[in-house]
């Protein structure tokens, strides 16, 4: 006699974690178009086929959205940014440039929130203190290792090269979606991070004359 084993059947669990991620989706396609204050509940609901209600019952309230958003987003971005200490990752940085090139939505969605969070009342502002805070430690203790191996100059503190390259990163970003004909993103990261960087670690610069005040023609 042979028995046969029932058909495992998906569970309401299954089920309610691809509503979720369904949600999630939706909802950072819609911040990164239109922002955080730009978007509704209503709205992410509508754009998944769902009710308020039963958006609701998975996310009570935008704020419980977002967090879910951001973390997705940093869930990506570890997946593919993990970077060593002591590690060359010039080509790990260049190739990060090319995937935010590819992947426009989640680039806009950091550009859009943080320059929101900017504001202290808004939901995400702690959390942007917090990231930027650990990329600037975690970009210190790279660029110290590489000046204690020689491996690049000291004219230039680590902690300070650091908050450089974030702060070009996001801004090229920027001009980059403004203007995608015009700025290279990918180019612009090359070449800051292959000859500019290390220029400035050595302490090469232009002579003072030439950015002086009263340097004239």
């Amino acid at each position: 006699m042979t028995t046969t084993t029932p058909a495992k059947k998906r569970g309401p669990y299954a089920k309610s974690a691809i509503t979720r991620q369904r949600a999630v989706d939706a909802a950072l396609e819609l911040f990164s178009s239109t922002g955080y204050r730009g978007a509704t509940l209503t709205d992410v609901a509508d754009r998944i086929g769902m009710t308020l209600t039963g958006l609701q019952h998975h996310f009570p309230d935008k704020d419980s959205l977002l967090a879910a958003v951001l973390e997705e987003r940093d869930r990506r971005s570890r997946d593919e940014n993990r970077i060593e200490v002591g590690e060359d990752a010039t080509d790990k940085l260049i190739a990060i440039a090319a995937r935010n090139v590819h992947t426009p939505e989640l680039t806009e969605l950091h550009c859009v929130l943080s320059a929101e969070a900017t504001s202290p009342d808004h939901p995400a502002h702690d959390y942007f203190v917090e990231r930027y805070r650990r990329e600037r430690q975690a970009g210190t203790r790279y660029f110290q290792e590489l000046i204690d191996q020689g491996r690049i100059g000291n004219a230039v503190e680590a902690r300070s090269l650091a908050t450089q390259l974030i702060s070009l990163a996001d801004g090229l970003q920027l001009q980059w979606l403004l203007d995608r004909d015009s700025v290279d993103l990918v180019s612009e990261i090359r070449r800051f991070l292959t000859v500019v960087l290390p220029a400035m670690a050595a302490g090469e610069s232009a002579s003072p004359s030439v950015l002086s005040p009263t340097h004239t023609d």
